[in-house]
């Protein structure tokens, strides 16, 4: 699952930078980089993936014990319930320029590891802002504050 989901972001990035940056489509090298280009490393993508999947599980960590008279076992539930939030909020997210540009940097815009690094920790927090996580860590503690 989580690899079907890291391609959904990547396509998401795709049309989000389509439609912030170039919405008639024009071919430059830009564009056509993002288009063509077939690998990068994913190790970043996967910390991105994991940090939504982990906010997840913070906000609606009860879904675990719910009865289910439709058939679906638990994980089928769990999947179909993530897939449908980290699609709403990559689409919310894909509205802020400065997230695009990092998810590209890191993705298919790829160019160096010290550019990436550092386009992964822009991520992380335009992610912890948007949702209003505050993490502190003091003394090897990690001590998380939510906004709502």
């Amino acid at each position: 699952m989580e690899a079907e989901m890291m391609a959904f972001m990547v396509e998401e990035i795709k049309n989000s930078f389509t439609c912030l940056f170039n919405p008639l489509q024009l071919h430059d090298d830009t564009y056509l980089q993002i288009l063509q280009q077939p690998n990068f490393p994913a190790t970043h993508l996967q910390v991105i993936y994991r940090q939504l999947s982990g906010i997840y599980r913070l906000r609606y960590g009860s879904n675990q014990l719910e009865l289910l008279f439709d058939g679906k076992s638990h994980f089928e539930k769990y999947q179909e319930d993530w897939s449908a939030c980290l699609k709403s909020w990559l689409r919310k997210l894909g509205t802020d320029e400065g997230f695009v540009k990092a998810m590209l940097r890191i993705t298919l815009l790829y160019d160096s590891p010290t550019r990436a690094q550092f386009a992964e920790n822009r991520c992380k927090t335009l992610i912890n802002d948007y949702f209003g996580l505050l993490i502190i860590k003091r003394k090897g503690t990690l001590l998380l504050k939510t906004g709502s």
